[in-house]
């Protein structure tokens, strides 16, 4: 498959069509790599990589999303858990990623299996240009037959550090390559109806709808090693099985059976309905730059037909931000009802609010008789 082709993930709907996935990318968190000590548990990142491997060697298509860079340096520096302030928490990634990609590198070799690391940030996925940058360096890995090993960059993006998470990335990695399974591995083996070490705490075995779990009380607490929690994981599962790809969340220690269809862990069977876009990617992957805010005959246009917003329907623009990013579009009473990219920098934009296509080319030059953001690069939410 050429690079420049989308890869349509095969939509699997059931837990027995898990084995003939040919794409899959697997997340593993900080507590499930690493010891009670905070140090890189190497038996059990071999434990790992010998079912993913196994995976890779009948054809299949793999991608690791590492957790514990951060984890894994808490031992060799000296560190009895991860640190609050952002300066350490960079300098324990710095020393941690290295032990973290020697380790994956180590327990792929064993099976004769290549890894390649890939450090990212959220805005890695979500940017225009870096999107398609991303996903073309992991297509040529993928087609060179080695297994990407992805971590957040957490040495220097202090937003991620101290608000993002790796089972978000994992999503968005996974509707990047239009994976057909996403496996999200952590210490806890499935989602229950309570805490499950509560009594009566029943494992809850598939989500077809997330929205019915309102009721379900769920934690959202990461461990001591790690930033994540249950409610990441879940929202990471929505957002690949609303975009096609089926996920599996469940405990490393039940990899291998829930990969091969057993009834393990809870399982998101693909929706259907998308189809991998820039339109998709636009509405799961990018979150506005800026706010445009719309007066009501604007806002009817873009919600309720589908048209191009012009600039007479612009009454107040928020924030910041060039041309060509994403921003998000309010109705009257502030709801986000759509999100596209713009064709007009901020400053441009507050200039031509409020005036029609002609005015706008009269008073500020033809470019500007263009949309604001015209229909093709804009998604209703």
């Amino acid at each position: 498959m050429s690079v420049a082709e989308l890869r349509q993930p095969e939509r699997l709907t059931t837990r027995d069509s898990l084995p003939s996935a040919r794409r899959i990318v697997v997340k593993i968190g900080s507590s499930s790599l690493t010891d009670e000590q905070g140090r890189l548990d190497e038996e059990h990142i071999q434990g790992i990589a010998d079912t993913a491997a196994g995976l890779a060697e009948r054809g299949t298509e793999l991608v690791i999303v590492s957790s514990g860079a951060i984890a894994a340096a808490l031992g060799p520096l000296g560190l009895a858990e991860r640190p609050a302030a952002v300066a350490l928490q960079q300098a324990a990634a710095s020393v941690g990623q290295a032990l973290l990609a020697g380790a994956w590198q180590t327990a792929f070799a064993r099976h004769g299996r290549i890894t390649g690391q890939v450090l990212l940030t959220e805005s890695d996925v979500i940017r225009r240009q870096t999107y398609r940058n991303v996903r073309t360096a992991l297509e040529t890995l993928l087609g060179l037959g080695t297994v990407p090993v992805i971590n957040e960059n957490d040495t220097t993006a202090t937003h991620e550090i101290r608000f993002g998470d790796n089972d978000r990335l994992a999503a968005l990695v996974a509707q990047l390559l239009g994976a057909d399974a996403l496996i999200l591995l952590t210490d806890v083996d499935a989602l229950y109806t309570a805490p499950p070490r509560e009594p009566g705490a029943e494992r809850i075995g598939q989500v077809e709808d997330v929205a019915r779990l309102a009721g379900v009380s769920i934690g959202t607490v990461g461990t001591k090693v790690g930033t994540g929690g249950m409610v990441t994981k879940l929202s990471a599962a929505q957002l690949a099985s609303t975009t096609g790809t089926a996920a599996l969340m469940t405990s490393t220690e039940k990899f291998s059976a829930g990969i091969a269809g057993q009834d393990v862990g809870t399982f998101f069977p693909a929706q259907h309905g998308r189809r991998r876009s820039r339109l998709v990617w636009l509405r799961f992957a990018t979150r506005g730059a800026g706010t445009v805010h719309l007066d009501e005959g604007a806002a009817q246009a873009v919600r309720d037909r589908h048209r191009s917003l012009l600039a007479v329907g612009v009454s107040r623009v928020e924030g910041t931000f060039p041309a060509g990013v994403p921003v998000d579009l309010a109705a009257p009473d502030g709801e986000v009802i759509a999100r596209g990219l713009t064709s007009f920098s901020s400053d441009e934009l507050r200039a031509m609010a409020g005036l029609g296509t002609e005015e706008a080319r009269e008073r500020l030059g033809d470019r500007f008789s263009r949309p604001a953001i015209h229909r093709d690069q804009l998604v209703v939410l």
